[in-house]
């Protein structure tokens, strides 16, 4: 098998974590209809269904608002070092063009296997300063 335990950990890992999200996600969706199943006993169903999208999407923002308030603080101008880090800010900054990259070096490594195995060396390599004896 490949990897033995590593596999098999990530395999547990990834399970747990849908099992946490579908439990979420229905947690989420339980607490709308309670929400709204009372707000129908004060309000016609409609202003509840209103309300309760509302109150929601407002929920939504602030997480949104309070995410990205932590990212912005932690920007730097610095130019990425190594080639790993400058694809990783193409990602970042465009997510589109990074994905078409991705997809083309998909495509030549596919058709070239050596050229990968080169490649990954070239991303794994430590910069060569100056050695200390």
């Amino acid at each position: 098998m490949f990897g033995g335990g590593l596999a098999r950990g990530l395999v547990k890992k990834a399970v747990a974590a849908a099992i946490a999200a579908g439990a979420g996600f229905v947690a989420i969706v339980a607490l709308g209809a309670t929400i709204f199943y009372a707000l129908c006993l004060v309000v016609i169903p409609l202003g509840a269904a209103a309300i309760t999208f509302g109150l929601f999407a407002l929920m939504a923002l602030i997480v949104t608002l309070v995410y990205l308030k932590g990212d912005s603080d932690d920007e730097e101008d610095d130019e990425p070092v190594g080639m790993g880090q400058r694809a990783f800010s193409l990602f970042r900054e465009r997510p589109i063009l990074g994905a078409v990259a991705a997809l083309a070096g998909g495509w030549i490594f596919l058709r070239n296997p050596a050229l990968a195995t080169m490649v990954a060396a070239a991303f794994t390599e430590k910069s060569h300063g100056r050695r200390r004896y």
